[in-house]
C-alpha cells in the first residue's frame, strides 16, 4: 500500500477519536497531551540531549537483541522497559504479548485496546511526529509502522541513540503472521510470539474454510469517508482493498489506485451490491444518508439500504484480530460464509 494512501487511512481512523480535526491537527494536539507531565516544558533540547547521552533505564535481564527492521536496518535492542508504540497494529500486537506495561507512550492511531490512549502519553499522529515529543518520553526503544513520518523526524529519530525498530506493514496474512513473531522478537518473548502467530494462523485458516462457501463474490464499494458530500473510495494496493478481498468479495473500485474521490457517474458505473464503512469515522454516515446521496441512489445497494460497518483498526490494521474482522464482513456480505466451531 502507497505511503499516501496509508497514510490518508490513518489519519481517517485517528480522526473517529478527534472529530473535525486535520492530520495536522490531531498531530498538535495529542502531542500536547503528551507533553502534560511536569518539568515537560522546561529546556526541551536539554531533555533531548540528556536522552542520547544517558541510561535512562535499567536494562532487562535477557541479553541484547539484534534485528533487521522492515526497512532493511540493523538495530540493537538491549532495554525494552520503556517503549513508545508508534502506529496502532505495533501498539494491539505489544498488549497482546503482555507487554502494555513497558509502553510509555503512544500515537494518536492507537485505537486498540482502549485503555492505550486513555492511559499512556500521547505522541500525536503517526505521519506527522515531532521528534522532540518523542524522545522527551525517554524511551529506551521505539517500535513504529512503516508509514511513520515525515521523512525529516524519522531522520532525527533514527540517528539519535535510542534504538528505532520500523515495521514492515505488507497486507497479507502471512504477513501479518510475520509481523508478530519480529516484534516479539524485538521484546524477548519468542514463544509468546509464536504462540499468538499460530492462533492469528488459524485464525486465517478457518477464514479461508468459510470463504470458500461463498457463490458469486459480492461487489463491494469502501467508502472512506463522505466529507463535503464527496466520497472517498478505496481503490487497488489499500488495506481497504485486500480486506475486501480476504473477505471474499471483490471491490469495485479496483480500476483506481489508492484512495480517491469518485464522481457520481463513476460509482453509478461501478454498481456496487453493498457499501462498506468505517463505524464511527469522522464521516460515516446512516445507510439513510449515504442512500439519499444522488451517487448511490441507483446504485444496487441502495435496495434494501446495503450498508455495512466495520471496525476500522480490526479490519484494516492487519493485526491479531483481522482474521475474526474478515469473517464478520464476508458474513455479513454472504450468510453462507460461515466458520465451523474451533
Amino acid at each position: 500500500m502507497g505511503s499516501s494512501s496509508s497514510g490518508f487511512l490513518a489519519h481517517a481512523m485517528a480522526a473517529s477519536q478527534f472529530p473535525g480535526a486535520t492530520a495536522a491537527g490531531i498531530g498538535a494536539a495529542t502531542a500536547r497531551r503528551g507533553r502534560r507531565r511536569s518539568g515537560r516544558l522546561v529546556g526541551m533540547a536539554f531533555v533531548v540531549a540528556a536522552t542520547a547521552l544517558t541510561p535512562l533505564a535499567t536494562a532487562p535481564a535477557w541479553a541484547a537483541e539484534t534485528v533487521t527492521d522492515g526497512r532493511g536496518r540493523t538495530v540493537e535492542i538491549a532495554d525494552t522497559s520503556r517503549i513508545v508504540s508508534v502506529g496502532g497494529t505495533v501498539t494491539e500486537i505489544l498488549y497482546a504479548l503482555g507487554h502494555g506495561g513497558n509502553i510509555v507512550a503512544v500515537d494518536s492511531t492507537s485505537l486498540y485496546p482502549p485503555e492505550a490512549l486513555k492511559t499512556k502519553d500521547n505522541v500525536g499522529y503517526l505521519r506527522s511526529l515531532a521528534p522532540e515529543g518523542v524522545l522527551a518520553e525517554a524511551p529506551t526503544l521505539i517500535v513504529a509502522e512503516g508509514d511513520v513520518g515525515p521523512p525529516p523526524a524519522v531522520d532525527v529519530l533514527t540517528s539519535s541513540t535510542v534504538p528505532m525498530v520500523i515495521i514492515d506493514n505488507t497486507k497479507t496474512p502471512e504477513a501479518v503472521e510475520s509481523r508478530i513473531r519480529f516484534i516479539a522478537d524485538v521484546i524477548g518473548e519468542k514463544d509468546k510470539g509464536e504462540a499468538l502467530a499460530k492462533h492469528v494462523q488459524d485464525g486465517f485458516e478457518r477464514l479461508a474454510a468459510a470463504r470458500a462457501k461463498v457463490g458469486k463474490p459480492v461487489r463491494v464499494m469502501f467508502v472512506l469517508s463522505l466529507r463535503n458530500g464527496q466520497p472517498m473510495v478505496a481503490g487497488s494496493g489499500t488495506a481497504a482493498d485486500a480486506a475486501i478481498r480476504l473477505a471474499g468479495a471483490e471491490n469495485v473500485a479496483a480500476g483506481v489506485e489508492g484512495y480517491k474521490g469518485m464522481t457520481e457517474e463513476a460509482i453509478v458505473e461501478a454498481a456496487p451490491d453493498a457499501v462498506v464503512m468505517m463505524a464511527h469515522a469522522q464521516a460515516s454516515a446512516s445507510a439513510d444518508e449515504v442512500f439519499a446521496m444522488p451517487a448511490f441512489r441507483m446504485v444496487p445497494a441502495a435496495e434494501g439500504k446495503r450498508l455495512i460497518k466495520v471496525d476500522g483498526l480490526a479490519l484494516l490494521g492487519f493485526g491479531p484480530r483481522t482474521p475474526e474482522a474478515a469473517l464478520e464482513l464476508c458474513h455479513a456480505l454472504d450468510p453462507a460464509c460461515t466458520a465451523d466451531t474451533p
